[in-house]
């Protein structure tokens, strides 16, 4: 290692090494004298070839006695859009379309619109680089999202424009009512998803800022993919989009019902759903908040190096620094002392001989200040990991009740740093933030379905939901990467904390998918009881026809956001546990079971606007032109229907 440490002295860029071979350099040797360790500094400007040169000298040295691993911020493995999990979960999409829909084009279009809308934003988002600062993780988040919004919306346009051809349309006529009804419950179905991304903004957070404008661009991008290049190629297929069986069907009688309501399975469901919805409902209810639970205890941090994978350098760097100096080695915490006076040092020093006797503690190095010299260090080392609960502990214990009796009659400062402190401060920060974000974000759902659908009671019942579905994807990722059921399984390290803007991103990514489905479903309700003036029908109708394709989209996403589970990456693995689990519950018991539940117990108040709001609200239809739904003033008032010009 000596002749290892000689050559890295020498290399470009490196501006200075401890060894641990020198007469200083005895505490960089275990007591067991089989591990040491030597800190390299790089110039401030240092390149990506100058690093891999020292990474080179180190690695060549190594033996069959004899093995060096790297760590620290210059080798440190940023997470990178993964092809394999991509090509993984485009491939199980497809396989799940085609399994359903018995038709190849019905299983290559949507797939199709998804990778052009991922792919342009990708090209987009590495030019906003230039203007934004974005985190590493951008575009392999960018990937997961657009993906599976891209295929979910490409299908919701795809299954509409078959149901039209089967009903007789002409090609050209299908895809322009496709557009005109579909179409525009993506594009306001986007939109909510662009809303909740960007009310992260918010938070006003760098690294969240970015991801957060990084992401709604894709979503963007992948709604124009959908409204532009999907019906383009719908023209091109014609009438080889339906299955040759349904061609044929085509010309013959139908004795299907024709709002499809009380046949096929989806049909069944529906008609269960609206005789028992009490019990339905309830017990959905009950499972949510049980999934929901592990979420009380939701501790967010940084998860160290110990949970990366074994073959990565990194790790190997940090189990050998744990074995021979102990875990709390990995991530010291850093004390800076502010010691005017001779009086402050003195004190300093004490403090210093104080913190040695803290439960908790391993070791204290302190920096001898030279005459002049006001300002120094501290190095404390726990007996515990980085991401241990009980380094945090100590860090509190440390600010609360250590150091303020040491300041007390002295005009010294110190404050606790480092980067473990400094991920433990950025949790704190973000956990506070995150009540407002939800409120934020919720108040704004609530007013864009209440524009939307023209009532009060869906856009309150679609915000709760959705929380409730939050508190589910942050109960998933508590089981699996904090209690550590399953992580090791999976490759992903042991039990730890959350990564800090994990739950933030999942809540704004979470909210705005959930208020997709919200918006599918019961834009086809709300489109019945424009019809019909019937809420018993408008909801059964609804959930029958738009179930299948919510639980096919649902399934597509889980097998997209599933994919990402194994790339090794522990930060995307908590994206993809979270969004898998959360979204495929969403959609089968909140969607399916709670959401026609509840309307069907309230009844015609489901569609209730006071006439001052209903006037003063903007009028926007996202099912497309139809009459005005029958409105209902109140209790001991019958609906009344008005046409949608007025």
């Amino acid at each position: 290692m000596a002749d290892a440490v000689k050559k890295i002295e020498t290399a470009p860029g490196v501006t200075s090494v401890s060894s641990p071979f020198t007469a200083t350099g005895a505490r960089q040797i275990s007591r067991d004298g089989t591990t040491a360790y030597a800190t390299v500094s790089f110039e401030e400007d240092v390149s990506d070839a100058q690093v891999a040169q020292v990474k080179q000298l180190a690695t060549a040295r190594e033996s069959a006695s004899l093995h060096i691993a790297l760590n620290g911020q210059a080798f440190t493995v940023n997470p990178e859009p993964n092809p394999v999990a991509d090509a993984m979960g485009i491939a199980l999409a497809f396989v799940v379309l085609l399994f359903v829909f018995r038709a190849l084009w019905v299983a290559a279009l949507p797939i199709m619109t998804a990778i052009v809308g991922v792919g342009g934003s990708a090209i987009a988002v590495m030019l906003l680089s230039h203007l934004v600062t974005l985190s590493d993780t951008t575009l392999t988040l960018g990937s997961l999202i657009g993906l599976g919004v891209g295929i979910d919306y490409a299908l919701f346009i795809v299954n509409r424009h078959r149901t039209n051809l089967m009903a007789g349309m002409g090609v050209g006529e299908s895809i322009a009512k496709s557009l005109d009804t579909s179409g525009r419950a993506v594009i306001f179905a986007g939109l909510t998803v662009v809303v909740a991304l960007l009310g992260m903004l918010t938070l006003n957070v760098g690294i969240i800022n970015g991801m957060a404008v990084g992401a709604a661009v894709t979503v963007v991008l992948t709604v124009l993919a959908a409204i532009t290049l999907l019906p383009a190629l719908l023209g091109l297929i014609g009438p080889r989009i339906l299955s040759r069986r349904q061609r044929r069907a085509q010309a013959g009688p139908r004795a299907q019902d024709a709002s499809g309501a009380g046949t096929g399975l989806w049909g069944r469901w529906a008609g269960r759903v609206q005789a028992r919805p009490k019990t339905f409902g309830l017990v959905a209810l009950v499972v949510l908040a049980a999934l929901a639970l592990p979420t009380l205890t939701l501790r967010l941090g940084a998860a160290d190096d110990g949970n990366l994978p074994a073959t990565s350098t990194n790790r190997q760097a940090y189990d050998m620094i744990a074995k021979g100096f102990g875990p709390g080695f990995n991530g010291p915490l850093v004390l800076a002392v502010d010691a005017p006076t001779a009086a402050d040092k003195a004190a300093a020093a004490a403090l210093a001989r104080t913190i040695e006797r803290v439960d908790g503690v391993a070791g204290v190095s302190t920096a001898p200040m030279d005459d002049g010299q006001n300002v120094g260090v501290i190095s404390v080392v726990p007996t515990t990991s980085p991401q241990s609960a009980e380094t945090s502990r100590l860090i509190d214990r440390l600010r609360s009740d250590v150091i303020p009796p040491a300041e007390q009659g002295t005009s010294m400062k110190v404050y606790v740093g480092g980067p473990t402190a400094g991920n433990d401060d950025f949790a704190s920060v973000l956990l506070g933030k995150l009540p407002l974000f939800v409120l934020v974000i919720a108040a704004l759902g609530f007013l864009l379905l209440t524009v939307a659908f023209r009532s009060l009671l869906i856009p309150a019942v679609g915000a709760l939901l959705n929380i409730l579905s939050i508190g589910v994807a942050f109960g998933a990722i508590v089981v699996v990467f904090q209690y550590g059921f399953g992580a090791s399984l999976l490759g992903l390290g042991a039990a730890g904390p959350i990564e800090s803007f994990v739950p933030v991103l999942v809540v704004g990514i979470m909210f705005g998918l959930s208020m997709d489905y919200q918006v599918f479903l019961v834009s086809r309700m709300r489109e019945e009881w424009a019809r019909t003036g019937d809420n018993q029908r408008a909801v059964r109708v609804g959930q029958a026809e738009t179930g299948k394709v919510i639980a096919v989209a649902a399934t597509i996403m889980v097998c997209v956001f599933g994919s990402f589970v194994f790339g090794g990456m522990r930060v995307i693995s908590e994206f993809g546990v979270s969004l898998a689990v959360a979204v495929a519950l969403d959609a089968l018991l909140v969607r399916m079971i709670v959401v026609p539940a509840l309307m069907h117990l309230c009844g015609r108040a489901n569609w209730w606007l006071p006439r001052s709001l209903d006037r003063a609200l903007p009028r926007v239809s996202v099912e497309g032109p139809a009459e005005e739904p029958a409105r209902w003033a109140g209790p001991g008032h019958e609906p009344e229907t008005a046409g949608i010009g007025r």
